[in-house]
C-alpha cells in the first residue's frame, strides 16, 4: 500500500475512534459533603447483563480520588441506563463510582477504564487495552463538612477498626457498641426486589412492618410503592434504639436459597421448582450466569442500605455461608469469587458503618480463607472491619487467624449453649488469645444460643433473663463489642421465618438500657476483670482506681468487690436493666477503697439482676 494512503487511513481512522468516543461530562450525584455518598456517573460504551464482552468481568473502571495524603482508589461498575432500580433496565451505557469522602477541600480524580479477558479481576493491567471513553479523564470537586446530626451515620463518620477492642467513628471519636438483629439471614429474600424467588417458601413481604414506614423514607422507595415494607422494618428496629442488622447476599444452595446477586439463566418458576428439591445441590452450575449480575436488584439493595445509613444502622454483609463458600471456583478461590466480591465492594464498600464476614460457618480450607481475606481487604479502600464466623465447635480455626496471620480484624462468635453459658468465657477467651499477638481483635457475638432455640419470640419467653443477662451482658463485660440476636428455628418468626421483629419487642427495650448504660461508662478503657468481685454469678469491667462497672445476676445485695487500698472515695449508683431509667441509689451511696468491701443492697428487688456503677 501506498506509505502516503496508509498514513492517511491511520489518521482517519484515530480522528473516528476519538469521535466516537468523545469524553463526556461527569454527572456527579450526591450532596458535596464530607462522609456523604458521591456518585460519579459516565457514559461509556452502550452494552447489557448478557452482553458477548461481559461487561463484568472485560471490562475495569477504576477512580482514584486525591485530596492531600488521602487517596483511594475506588472500583467502579456496569449500572445499565444508571436508573435501573426504577426502570429495571438491564441496558445503557451508564458506569458508576460510589465515592464517600472524609475529609473537606478539594478532591481530585482521575479516571482508569481498561478492557481485556477477566481484567477485572486480573492481578494488574499489563495485558489490559484502553476501553476509550472516560478512560484518563480527570475531574476536581469541592467537600464541605457534614450537616447531620443525631444518630445519622453521616454524622458520625466512618466506622473504623483502630487496632482496639472497639471499633470507633472517625467524625465523632466516639467508640462504638452494636446491638440489634442477626435474623433473619434471608432478609434480602423480599418480594419487591427484581428477580425475586421463593424456592422454599421463605420469600418475605414483611406485611406487619407497613405501618412502620416513615415518610422520611420516601426517597428510597423504587417503582412507586416498593420497599416500604422492608424500610419500615429498618425504621421499627431504629425506634426502639437498636443499630444493627444482617443479611447474606448469596445463599444459593443453602438454607433459604432465594437471595442471590448474579442473573439467573433460567426462569423464576424453573429455578424455584429446582432449588426447592432440598437432596439437588447444583443450583449454582445449573441456573446462573456465574459471572454477570442483577444490576436493578443490586441498585434496590442499595435503597435499603442507603435509608440505613440514615438510622444510624451497622449494615453486616454475610457473604456465603457454610454450604455456599465452596460453590464458587469450585471451592478454589478464583474469578466467580474474586468478581463476587469486587462487585459487592464496588456497589456497597462505601457504606460507613459496616463490616465484611466472609462467611457464617465458614468451613474452607485456612489457605483459601487466607486468599479470599488478603483479596478483600486490598480491594477494600476503606479497610471496613472484617471479620469471619464459625461453628461454635469450630472455633479454634481462629488460632491460625489471628494476629498478623491474616488481615482479619474481629470475629464474628458463634455459640451453642441453650442458656447462653457459653458467651462470656468464649469472648474472653478470644479477646485474652488475639490480644496476646499485638493485634487486638474486635469481637462480637452474632449468634448466641442453641440452634434450635436462642431468642426465643416474647410469647414464650417474656423475661428474656438469661439472654439478657448471660448473652448480652455477658458479652459486653467480656469486652466484646456487641451482639446480634439468632431467633432459632423451632418457634414463629424463625431465623428463616421472620417477618415482624415486633415478635421481640419486650426485649429490645433491654438492649436500648444496655445502650443508654455504656454510654455512661468509659468501656473502651476498662478491662474484663471478674477477679475482683467474689460473687460468682457476676461480670467487672474495670478503670482500676477510677470507675468500675459490674452486672450481676443474682444476689445483688451480696456483691464484694476488691477496689485495693487507696482510701479513695467512691460514689455507688445502680441501674435497672429490666427497666432502665435514671441511675439510682442503694442504701450505700460511697465506699472507701479498703480491700474487698460489700456495695450494699439496691434500690429494690435484691433477688433480680442489677447494674452497678463506681465512680471515684
Amino acid at each position: 500500500m501506498n506509505p502516503q494512503l496508509k498514513h492517511l487511513i491511520f489518521i482517519l481512522s484515530t480522528i473516528f475512534f476519538i469521535a466516537c468516543n468523545q469524553q463526556k461530562e461527569i454527572k456527579i450525584e450526591g450532596e458535596l459533603k464530607k462522609w456523604h455518598r458521591i456518585t460519579l456517573n459516565f457514559e461509556g460504551p452502550e452494552t447489557n447483563e448478557l452482553a458477548e464482552d461481559n461487561p463484568f468481568l472485560n471490562y475495569r473502571l477504576e477512580v482514584i480520588f486525591k485530596n492531600g495524603n488521602e487517596v483511594f482508589k475506588i472500583p467502579g461498575f456496569f449500572a445499565a441506563d444508571g436508573n435501573a432500580a426504577e426502570t429495571s433496565s438491564s441496558k445503557g451505557n451508564i458506569w458508576k463510582v460510589r465515592f464517600t469522602p472524609n475529609a473537606v477541600g478539594e478532591w481530585t480524580f482521575k479516571t482508569s477504564f481498561k478492557k481485556g479477558k477477566n481484567i477485572a479481576v486480573a492481578n494488574n493491567l499489563d495485558k489490559a487495552t484502553s476501553a476509550g471513553f472516560m478512560d484518563g479523564q480527570s475531574g476536581k470537586f469541592q467537600i464541605t463538612n457534614t450537616d447531620k446530626t443525631g444518630i445519622d451515620n453521616r454524622a458520625k463518620g466512618k466506622l473504623q477498626y483502630v487496632g482496639e477492642s472497639y471499633l470507633k467513628f472517625a467524625e465523632t471519636q466516639k467508640y462504638f457498641i452494636k446491638l440489634g438483629v442477626d435474623a433473619p439471614e434471608n432478609l434480602l429474600a423480599y418480594t419487591d426486589f427484581d428477580v425475586s424467588t421463593n424456592a422454599l417458601g421463605f420469600q418475605k413481604k414483611w406485611q406487619p412492618h407497613a405501618k412502620d414506614f416513615d415518610v422520611t423514607a420516601a426517597p428510597f422507595v423504587w417503582q412507586k410503592n416498593k420497599g416500604k415494607n422492608l424500610l419500615g422494618a429498618i425504621n421499627y428496629l431504629a425506634n426502639e434504639g437498636l443499630n444493627v442488622f444482617s443479611f447474606l447476599t448469596f445463599n444459593v444452595d443453602g438454607d433459604d436459597r432465594n437471595v442471590f446477586p448474579h442473573l439467573l439463566k433460567s426462569s423464576i418458576v424453573e429455578y424455584e421448582e429446582y432449588a426447592s428439591k432440598k437432596k439437588n445441590k447444583e443450583a449454582w452450575e445449573t441456573h446462573f450466569h456465574k459471572t454477570r449480575f442483577d444490576v436493578s436488584k443490586l441498585a434496590q439493595w442499595e435503597r435499603i442500605f442507603e435509608y440505613a445509613e440514615t438510622k444510624g444502622m451497622f449494615l453486616h454483609f454475610k457473604t456465603h455461608e457454610t454450604e455456599t463458600d465452596h460453590l464458587m471456583d469450585k471451592g478454589v478461590f478464583g474469578i466467580e469469587g474474586k468478581l463476587y466480591y469486587r462487585e459487592l465492594i464496588a456497589r456497597f464498600g462505601h457504606h460507613l458503618s459496616m463490616n465484611w464476614n466472609l462467611g457464617e460457618e465458614n468451613n474452607q480450607p485456612i489457605p483459601e480463607v487466607l486468599k479470599v481475606a488478603n483479596y478483600v481487604r486490598n480491594l477494600d479502600a476503606y479497610k471496613s472491619h472484617l471479620v469471619i464466623h464459625t461453628f461454635p465447635n469450630k472455633d479454634h480455626r481462629y488460632a491460625d487467624l489471628i494476629g498478623n496471620q491474616s488481615p482479619l480484624t474481629g470475629a464474628s462468635l458463634q455459640l451453642s449453649h441453650p442458656d447462653f453459658n457459653d458467651v462470656h468465657p468464649r469472648v474472653l477467651k478470644w479477646r485474652s488469645k488475639s490480644n496476646a499477638t499485638g493485634k487486638k481483635w474486635a469481637i462480637a457475638v452474632d449468634e448466641p444460643g442453641k440452634a434450635k432455640i436462642a431468642l426465643l419470640p416474647d410469647d414464650e419467653d417474656p423475661e428474656h433473663n438469661f439472654a439478657r443477662g448471660r448473652a448480652m451482658y455477658g458479652t459486653l463485660f467480656a469486652g466484646g463489642y456487641g451482639v446480634e440476636w439468632y431467633f432459632g428455628y423451632a418457634s414463629p418468626n424463625s431465623d428463616l421465618t421472620c417477618q415482624d421483629f415486633r415478635s421481640r419487642d419486650l426485649f429490645w427495650k433491654q438492649n436500648k438500657y444496655a445502650l443508654d448504660f455504656f454510654g455512661k461508662i468509659p468501656f473502651w478503657e476498662m478491662q474484663p476483670k471478674d477477679s475482683l468481685i467474689e460473687n460468682k454469678t457476676a461480670y467487672c469491667l474495670a478503670k482500676e482506681n477510677q470507675e468500675y462497672a459490674i452486672y450481676t445476676e443474682t444476689n445483688a445485695n451480696k456483691i464484694k468487690l476488691d477496689l485495693g487500698n487507696s482510701n479513695q472515695e467512691f460514689q455507688i449508683f445502680w441501674y435497672n436493666p429490666r427497666k432502665g431509667g435514671e441511675l439510682q441509689r442503694g442504701n450505700l451511696t460511697t465506699v472507701k477503697a479498703k480491700g474487698v468491701v460489700n456495695l450494699g443492697n439496691p434500690p429494690s428487688e435484691k433477688e433480680k439482676d442489677w447494674l452497678l456503677l463506681l465512680k471515684k
